[in-house]
């Protein structure tokens, strides 16, 4: 019975392992497919995070973008309205301007109406005077005729005789009268002339430099450029041919030199060594000669196109490069290269008035201070130059007249060369063209105050309000005050006689008489 019971409990044990494995074999899939589901869904629930996450980031950086963008048509917006509005006021200056002309012509149209008008009813006076002055004299040869019984050429003689010792004072006095119009025609045409010309023109002022400042990095560049025991400084002045200043003045170094191109080639040879960053003899010699280069075709092309956007045709190449340096030199703060334009156009304007070449005064006027690009490298007044170019490379007689007479050194041969002379004057005494330097200005004053000083009885003077009044202290026991108004014009006149300055300068004497006693 024990045996069969045992086969039972173990057949029994066999069915339960079968239906437990049969319940796990089914059950595993299920189990993996659960966590396969949970494993899926963290998946799903992380990517979902992310692209969340990826579409905020996407969003705000549209944002930005989208604002930069705004910004950035605002801007161009904004520069655009300027534009336009800069164009508008050109605009309207320019019909201002024509209005004007306009209006000129016009006038002068009229003018010129009434002067025919004018001209011919004296010429119709004229005819009929010749014609009441013929048959007098004929009715009076007719009767010297018959009463004299002379031949009509004889009666012609003497009649003429006696009209011409008659009315030679008449004729002299008609001569002067007639000679001291047109003076004055010729004076109030000149006026019109130079009036006409200073208002089709206008020209910019730039300001007149000796130094120039090239900014620095960081402080440790200034380190540099010293090089070790002033090695690369001592060899960039000795190469450019400058004085380079390093002070206290942060990230900033100077370049001094009177010589404007060989400044601006020290400036840009500084410039390409601190972006290079090598610093070296050897390098700033090869960086050197590179800028040397590139400066010399750079005013050769601001040369050329000067000359091709103002008209001036057939020069000689080499010209360019001294026509181009212009660009780079002041005078009294007027720019060479834009005073040379101007004169230029001034003179060809007034000679177009006056019926001559205006071409040529054009030009002429254009190189009158051609000298000034190369008064540093040769020797002689920038006028003595200026004709030595002009004659090596070809210009015509009158150019170089003109050159040489701007300043009064030769006289003027030519119309031209007058006119470039008055075309020089009305560019520089312009008012804003030149500006006082200030060692001029000092020099002025120094010798404004020693004039004053050296009269009797001053004690002591000064200089005011940038030289235009001065007044003077006297010892009230030399110098009463009837002497005082003495003193006041003698100054005056001293100061016309000896000083050159613009405007006028007031004189003023301070006499003071002070009575003092002490009450003890």
């Amino acid at each position: 019975m024990q045996l069969p019971l045992a086969i039972t409990l173990i057949i029994v044990a066999l069915v339960i392992g079968l239906v437990v494995g049969a319940l796990l074999i089914l059950l595993i899939p299920h189990f993996k497919e659960r966590r396969a589901k949970g494993d899926a869904d963290k998946i799903i629930h992380e990517a979902e995070m992310k692209a969340n996450k990826l579409a905020m980031n996407a969003k705000l950086d549209a944002k930005a973008e989208i604002a930069e963008m705004k910004l950035n048509c605002d801007q161009d917006i904004r520069e655009r309205k300027s534009v336009v509005v800069e164009t508008e006021k050109k605009l309207s200056q320019r019909e201002i301007t024509l209005e004007k002309k306009e209006q000129m012509l016009i006038s002068k149209e009229e003018s010129l109406e009434a002067q025919k008008e004018n001209y011919n009813t004296k010429i119709e006076n004229v005819k009929k005077m010749e014609d009441e002055v013929q048959g007098k004299l004929d009715s009076i040869i007719d009767e010297l005729q018959n009463v004299s019984h002379m031949s009509t050429n004889e009666a012609k003689e003497e009649i003429m005789k006696r009209v011409e010792e008659r009315m030679s004072k008449e004729i002299t006095t008609y001569i002067k009268n007639r000679e001291d119009e047109a003076e004055e025609e010729c004076d109030a045409k000149a006026k019109e002339i130079i009036s006409l010309a200073i208002a089709k023109y206008s020209q910019d002022v730039t300001s007149e430099q000796t130094i120039s400042n090239v900014v620095l990095p960081s402080e440790d560049m200034k380190g540099r450029i010293i090089g070790r025991e002033g090695r690369n400084i001592k060899s960039l002045e000795s190469l450019l041919g400058v004085d380079i200043i390093i002070d206290d003045t942060p990230e900033v170094i100077t370049i001094s030199c009177f010589n404007p191109i060989r400044r601006e080639i020290a400036r840009l040879t500084l410039e390409a060594l601190i972006k290079d960053g090598r610093i070296q003899p050897s390098r700033i010699e090869e960086i050197f000669n590179k800028t040397t280069k590139e400066m010399d075709l750079h005013v050769r092309k601001i040369g050329e196109r000067t000359c091709a956007q103002y008209g001036i045709t057939r020069v000689n190449r080499e010209l360019y490069k001294y026509i181009g340096q212009l660009k780079y030199r002041t005078s009294y703060g007027q720019n060479a290269l834009d005073h040379s334009i101007q004169v230029g156009i001034l003179a060809g304007v007034m000679a177009a008035e006056l019926g001559l070449d205006q071409t040529l005064a054009k030009r002429a006027g254009f190189f009158h201070d051609i000298g000034k690009a190369a008064d540093f490298e040769m020797e002689g007044s920038h006028v003595e130059v200026g004709a030595r170019l002009a004659k090596k490379y070809g210009e015509s007689d009158v150019v170089i007249n003109a050159i040489e007479s701007h300043h009064g050194d030769k006289p003027a041969k030519y119309v031209i060369s007058t006119l470039v002379e008055a075309a020089d004057t009305l560019s520089a005494a312009r008012p804003g063209a030149r500006s006082e330097t200030l060692e001029n200005y000092v020099q002025r004053i120094e010798q404004l105050e020693n004039l004053c000083k050296s009269f009797p009885g001053v004690s002591n003077c000064f200089a005011m309000q940038s030289g235009r009044e001065v007044r003077v202290s006297v010892i009230p026991e030399k110098v009463d005050d009837t002497q005082a108004f003495q003193l006041a014009r003698e100054i005056k006149e001293k100061i016309e006689a000896e000083m050159t300055y613009p405007g006028q300068v007031k004189v003023q004497i301070i006499r003071e008489f002070r009575a003092v006693e002490i009450a003890k």
